[in-house]
């Protein structure tokens, strides 16, 4: 008798097999089996195909390979090729917690949402600064904690390095409309446009490894910045304040210098703003990890977070203007 699972996982991955592994293996781990792994290699020069060999006696696994066309499509396509009831989306640089899809069945059961989405974590695998990193990607002192970290009342928009639907959202809207950047934003929105009912799951956590240096942290945050504006041009009214914060926090610190020559009122009471936030973010950091060094790091990463989304928020925005 062939294997029916009741979910199908999606990973899109590109030149990231060493991720991947991390990944797969703690699939393997799960206290719940009724899954399947579809890997899609998107065009990667570096492949996972040996890495996905590895795993075929310890799960049940597809590779696809494809030309570059971005996660969007990558994930559509490993959509195609599923057989589970439900489309489970993480991205390659996560590891999942051995009861993930334990506590993903338990609410299905009792709630019966058409998705979900849950919280990123960091693991104690991470380097200092990629727990940084993911401190700044969840705090509500520099996300308002629109990705997860809070208890979320009502309607939840997932993200894509932790995301489930179920088949009859796929059909419906036939997936993600953007190639890359924002893609899992604009397709939430559709779905509550729908009608489809989507929860948080804050026990179905993974942990997200993110990027290693701030550099690469830099380039991933500026290309969120332009996502949502890309979003917003889609879907009218859902840009919000939430999302011109780190623009406002950008050109506020850029006219810090300027200030000092014109009004050194205003210099010192925005060097004092700009510094109260610093600290609050530090012990926000160091309450969350009882880690110094993390806490530390917590100021560069906030940093890069804020401006590199607002830098990127603000070239998409005028360059649609202009």
């Amino acid at each position: 008798m062939s294997f029916k699972p009741k979910y199908s996982v999606v990973v899109p991955v590109y030149n990231r097999p060493d991720e991947l592994r991390e990944l797969l293996q703690s699939l393997t781990e799960q206290s719940v089996k009724n899954f399947e792994v579809i890997v899609v290699e998107d065009g990667s020069t570096n492949r996972s195909d040996g890495v996905v060999d590895s795993f075929r006696e310890k799960l049940h696994i597809e590779y696809i390979y494809k030309p570059n066309t971005g996660p969007g499509p990558s994930r559509n396509l490993g959509f195609s090729r599923a057989r589970g009831d439900y489309f489970v989306v993480f991205d390659s640089d996560c590891i999942i917690p051995p009861t993930y899809f334990e506590e993903v069945d338990k609410v299905l059961m009792h709630d019966n949402p058409d998705a979900w989405g849950g919280p990123d974590r960091s693991h104690e695998s991470f380097t200092t600064l990629q727990q940084a990193m993911a401190y700044t990607m969840s705090s509500v002192l520099t996300t308002g904690g629109i990705r997860g970290s809070k208890k979320h009342l009502g309607w939840f928009q997932p993200r894509s390095f932790n995301m489930g639907l179920s088949r009859k959202v796929f059909e419906k809207t036939k997936g993600f409309a953007f190639t890359r950047f924002a893609e899992d934003i604009e397709l939430s929105i559709r779905m509550k446009k729908e009608g489809f009912t989507s929860v948080l799951i804050p026990e179905a956590f993974v942990y997200h490894k993110r990027r290693t240096t701030l550099g690469q942290f830099y380039r991933q945050v500026s290309n969120f910045g332009k996502g949502r504006v890309l979003v917003g041009r889609a879907h009218r009214g859902e840009v919000k304040i939430t999302h011109w914060f780190p623009a406002f926090f950008t050109l506020g610190l850029c006219c810090l210098p300027i200030l000092f020559f014109l009004n050194k009122i205003l210099f010192y009471l925005g060097a004092f703003i700009y510094g109260a936030y610093a600290l609050a973010i530090f012990i926000n950091s160091y309450r969350d990890s009882r880690n110094l060094t993390v806490a530390i790091l917590s100021l560069p990463a906030a940093a890069v977070q804020l401006i590199g989304y607002g830098w990127g928020f603000l070239k998409q925005f005028f360059a649609r203007t202009t």
